[in-house]
């Protein structure tokens, strides 16, 4: 069984809900990802923080094999990474 950091286990749920695609520097988020707003107050409306993956948190979970690819021909700095069986199958087991 692999122990994954918390700051792992993130990312994997955030690929979980769809594809990380390079946003700014270093971070990876979902495609067009922008801030959205949540009723949490009862008059106030406040911003959702846009979550993001660090690119080493990426790369370690592409190296355990929890992340791939989707597009080999492409440059791998700007290629889009989903999770693979092995990754949802690792948040079953460890939810």
């Amino acid at each position: 069984m692999t122990e994954l950091a918390p700051s792992q286990i993130s990312g994997l749920k955030l690929a979980q809900q769809g594809d990380l695609h390079p946003q700014s520097p270093k971070k990876w988020t979902h495609l067009n990802a922008t801030v959205t707003y949540a009723k949490n107050d009862r008059w106030k409306e406040r911003p959702q923080k846009i979550k993001s993956v660090s690119d080493k948190t990426l790369k370690e979970l592409s190296e355990l094999g929890f992340l791939e690819r989707l597009h080999l021909n492409d440059d791998a700095a700007s290629d889009a990474y989903a999770i693979t069986m092995a990754g949802k199958i690792w948040l079953l087991k460890n939810k």
